[in-house]
């Protein structure tokens, strides 16, 4: 939501006044939010009234495409109304109006069609990036933000997970493993391609790729080995609690 309303005020082209500001939030986001619930709901009633797997999907398929063409025509967040919209189909949908077969069709042509995307959204900006400048200032910036983004992560994960642990166990490294699992991925690519056309897009575009990159590869490489240490040490430090 953040994304969407300072995205909004770089299209203006001008300093918002704070209502502007305001106003902006709820039409953007909050009309993002009731608008994917209300088709979110309408394919919902949808898909319950068939068993056909292959509409299904169909259903699914044209939820994504027609209800992010019409957000965008009322100027609402399709981003936002999109997932409101999957959240919907995806527990009460899934729950309530599926069977196993429809389930399981589904999942798989989701999961193709994620992968696809994720790899042409890779391409695309991999392209892009012959066209614009890069040095090493970029790569220094890159990384102070990426450590930036993991102080962040760690400053919202430890708070929630110290106060859980008062009403529940929670396993030993929660916090180093949910810090270090936050990876960047297509979504930071594709909101960093939304940005406005214009000097500071391009810069902030090649830094978002190589954050996205180094994630991947440092983070994605190495959080297994993580998850392991932790729960080697999990038991041990299970013992040591109950002396």
């Amino acid at each position: 939501m953040v994304f969407t309303v300072l995205l909004g005020i770089a299209q203006l082209g001008e300093t918002p006044t704070v209502s502007a500001t305001a106003m902006l939030f709820v039409h953007e986001a909050i009309g993002g939010v009731l608008f994917g619930g209300l088709i979110g709901y309408l394919v919902y009633r949808m898909i319950k009234s068939i068993e056909q797997h292959q509409i299904t999907v169909m259903l699914t398929l044209a939820l994504v495409i027609g209800g992010s063409a019409m957000a965008t025509e009322i100027h609402v967040s399709a981003p936002i109304a999109m997932v409101v919209a999957g959240l919907i189909i995806g527990n009460v949908g899934r729950n309530l109006a599926m069977n196993e077969m429809t389930r399981r069709y589904l999942d798989g042509f989701w999961e193709l069609l994620d992968d696809m995307l994720n790899a042409l959204l890779f391409a695309l900006i991999g392209m892009e990036l012959l066209l614009l400048p890069f040095n090493w200032l970029h790569m220094a910036a890159a990384g102070v933000l990426a450590v930036a983004i993991l102080l962040s992560r760690l400053l919202t994960v430890a708070p929630a997970i110290l106060l859980l642990r008062r009403w529940r166990t929670v396993p030993a490294g929660t916090i180093r493993i949910l810090t270090w699992g936050g990876l960047r991925g297509g979504v930071s690519v594709a909101l960093a391609l939304a940005l406005p056309l214009g000097p500071e897009r391009d810069l902030l575009l090649s830094i978002t790729y190589i954050v996205v990159l180094s994630s991947i590869l440092l983070q994605g490489l190495t959080i297994g080995k993580l998850v392991k240490h932790a729960t080697r040490n999990e038991p041990k430090a299970a013992t040591e609690s109950a002396h």
